[in-house]
């Protein structure tokens, strides 16, 4: 019997989760995929993708808290913390036109892709950007990334919460769904499973000092903990 191996390459990504009204009515950010999609095509997914080349060198206003860059640099043959924050920034601009950034100019030159983000008058910030969890694509599937999600606070969005005009097409039905239903919609595994960590934390304001890690590898998975023990199996 002849065994065949997943030659799909992993792909470094950043995902970003809104939440909104913690403290009396949680909601979250969520759009859907297209019907054409090569990866989760329909599904309702949070704004996020996968690491461009130019992140690591975005300057950032403010850095990420160091709980979470020492986090993000666990399990990684190289600290990606700079470039991730960047590109948890920069998705979230372009599926969904909001602004995680604080008024100034930038340094130089503009990068192509932050020409739109920096004509708002705003350099991006990632001191509110808390890493909550990490997900590796299983084996088998069109693409797959290694997923860094970052949760940050609706009220550190700079721009106003209900305005898309300035989103790409990549999401549709950008909405905020209240998290108490967010497990209702058509949604991938792995977003259920961080919506259940998204639940656990929405009314604590702290970066987690233990964050939740699904590994896929290409014989095993394993449920983990950067800075913790083996995490019990879920039903």
């Amino acid at each position: 019997m002849t065994t065949t191996v997943d030659k799909t390459a992993i792909r470094d990504a950043a995902t970003v989760i809104v939440l909104r009204d913690r403290a009396t009515d949680p909601h979250v950010l969520m759009g859907q995929r297209g019907a054409s999609a090569a990866f989760m095509p329909n599904k309702f997914v949070f704004p996020g993708g996968a690491l461009d080349a130019g992140d690591a060198e975005i300057p950032l206003a403010r850095a990420l808290p160091p709980l979470c860059a020492d986090r993000l640099a666990e399990d990684s043959a190289t600290d990606l913390s700079h470039a991730l924050a960047a590109a948890a920034i920069r998705e979230l601009w372009e599926e969904t036109g909001l602004i995680l950034g604080q008024p100034g100019d930038w340094p130089g030159a503009v990068p192509p892709d932050w020409q739109g983000f920096a004509q708002t008058g705003h350099v991006p910030t990632a001191h509110a950007l808390q890493f909550v969890f990490r997900a590796i694509t299983p084996p088998g599937r069109p693409r797959r990334f290694d997923a860094r999600f970052f949760l940050i606070d609706a009220g550190e969005i700079a721009s106003d919460l209900d305005d898309f005009s300035r989103a790409c097409e990549e999401l549709s039905h950008l909405h905020w769904v209240p998290l108490r239903r967010a497990r209702d919609i058509d949604l991938p595994f792995i977003t259920e499973v961080v919506l259940a960590e998204v639940e656990a934390r929405a009314h604590d304001p702290a970066p987690p000092a233990s964050v939740p890690f699904f590994r896929n590898d290409d014989e095993t998975s394993l449920f983990l903990r950067l800075n913790g023990r083996p995490m019990p199996a879920r039903d």
